[in-house]
């Protein structure tokens, strides 16, 4: 096998460091590549730059070729080096060592020696609204997966469409394992795995405390005054929810069963009231107010002020 200085071929300087050498590589792999190459005798340069690039990313193997390299004009060469790489009793020339180090058995044997490697894992986000989390929800997904060269560099993506089944109760964060789903495997090593990451949208009305929700119940001051029953929104139905008279703006009014659903446990809904008062009253509901004021003397809503400055 004739000696080829692989630097030469990948257009770098022997002192160059791996960065250079890969992104040289990649240069020319896409320049030569068969599949999209209109370079005449494509596939044989190609194969040269890996060939080339094989050796040079592997710092021992590019070690014993710098050495090689070096002494390729030395005629006593392959004598100094024959038990190292000599068949048994004969020197090799020049040629001979370069082609068993280097050539088509050399890569014969590094292929029989490598091991089955088990394909990448891989994760994607899929977003759900709360009110999907309450039934298992059908879903089409497309992703792509990496298909990668002799040498570990990304080739080419692959579109995939599957069509999964999201259950019922998830949660923000959960994540569903779709087994073999994932990147191919290497050497006849298993397919790595597709993980779904559940993302729960944010919901305009509700906010989420672990299982329970909550929502903010605006009410009016005579609502909380005298009492009521106002309807509230659940994320499947509407309800009707007693306020008690005399509520207060933060008080919590729990209602059983109507928060996220999951295996283990089904969380509840809290109202959090807010009394909201009217626009700038007129005249006559400034009467009304001013009435009010005058029956209730006693009442002092800054009273905790004067316990606490006493």
């Amino acid at each position: 096998m004739e000696f080829k200085d692989y630097y030469t071929i990948l257009g770098v300087k022997p002192s160059d460091d791996i960065k250079a050498i890969k992104t040289a590589y990649r240069r020319l792999a896409r320049k030569y590549h068969p599949d999209v190459s209109t370079e005449k005798n494509a596939e044989a340069q190609f194969k040269e730059v890996a060939e080339a690039y094989e050796v040079l990313k592997d710092d021992e193997r590019r070690a014993e070729y710098d050495q090689l390299r070096q002494h390729r004009n030395d005629p006593n060469f392959g004598r100094q080096t024959q038990h190292a790489h000599a068949n048994a009793n004969n020197a090799e020339d020049f040629s001979d060592i370069f082609s068993s180090m280097f050539g088509e058995h050399a890569r014969g044997q590094r292929q029989r020696q490598s091991r089955a490697m088990r394909g990448q894992d891989i994760e994607m986000e899929v977003a759900v609204f709360l009110e999907e989390t309450l039934a298992e929800q059908a879903r089409t997904i497309r992703y792509s997966l990496p298909v990668y060269n002799a040498f570990g560099m990304v080739e080419q993506e692959i579109p995939k469409t599957l069509n999964v089944k999201i259950p019922a109760g998830v949660g923000d964060g959960e994540r569903i394992r779709l087994k073999g789903q994932g990147g191919p495997g290497i050497d006849g090593g298993t397919n790595g795995d597709l993980y779904l990451i559940i993302r729960i949208a944010p919901h305009p009305m509700f906010d989420v405390v672990g299982h329970d929700l909550e929502i903010v119940l605006p009410i009016a001051p005579w609502e909380a005054a005298l009492g009521a029953k106002v309807p509230v929104p659940t994320l499947k139905d509407s309800i009707l929810l007693t306020i008690p008279a005399g509520s207060q703006t933060g008080q919590r009014l729990r209602v059983k069963g109507k928060g996220l659903v999951s295996k283990k446990e089904t969380g509840d809904l809290y109202a959090v009231i807010k009394v909201v008062m009217p626009p700038k009253p007129d005249e006559k509901s400034a009467a009304l107010w001013q009435q009010l004021a005058e029956t209730q003397t006693s009442f002092d809503p800054r009273k905790e002020w004067s316990k606490q400055n006493g």
